[in-house]
């Protein structure tokens, strides 16, 4: 059953003292979830971490309590790309529409930097995410054989999928600067991220 989506939700960058609650929903949410320490790191590093909080209720009455984290991204800046590296949803709220609200913002917020093209890799066995990615306007663009750790003692391909962003903002109604070239400009693959993307 589709959950019903927070009356009001808000976006705002995460902080190390997010982590604690981040860490339970990315626990919940792979066999093989990005350590705290990895979450560390990539604030350190400066890569753009963003979360989607559900707002409290506020009236007469009621007790005051803090924003629920519903869903987190962290992606890492290239030349004229942008890796995303994890997007996850709380498992109790997923299909809501969070993951297209939160591409939906690192969309508008590349773009405007000259960052043309998203990467991201996804297990090859996770049809739901990929489902979600190409209903966004990602397409296939390659195959990392045994990319990603396994419960087996197998490993498991990677799909790598990209996005021109520039063709989704115009989607989204948005209006390139003047000075951006409306070109197509050259985007590599080479990045190696270490978590899949999620419904």
């Amino acid at each position: 059953m589709k959950p019903d989506a927070p009356a009001l939700t808000l976006l705002r960058p995460l902080q190390v003292g997010d982590l604690d609650e981040l860490m339970t929903i990315e626990v919940r949410s792979y066999p093989f979830p990005w350590s705290r320490g990895n979450f560390v790191d990539s604030l350190s590093s400066g890569y753009r971490a963003q979360g989607l909080w559900a707002a409290a209720p506020t009236g007469v009455g009621l007790e005051p309590e803090p924003p629920a984290l519903l869903a987190y991204t962290w992606a890492m800046e290239g030349v004229e790309e942008l890796h995303l590296l994890n997007l996850t949803v709380h498992p109790d709220h997923r299909r809501a529409g969070h993951a297209r609200r939160l591409l939906d913002d690192l969309v508008a917020w590349a773009v405007p930097r000259a960052l043309w093209w998203m990467w991201l890799e996804v297990r090859a066995s996770n049809e739901a995410a990929r489902r979600l990615y190409e209903a966004y306007g990602f397409e296939e663009a390659g195959l990392r054989r045994g990319y990603y750790p396994n419960v087996r003692s197998t490993r498991e391909d990677a799909v790598l999928m990209r996005l021109d962003m520039r063709s989704r903002l115009a989607v989204l109604g948005g209006r390139l600067p003047d000075d951006i070239p409306q070109d197509e400009a050259g985007a590599s693959a080479g990045w190696a991220g270490v978590a899949e993307g999620e419904q």
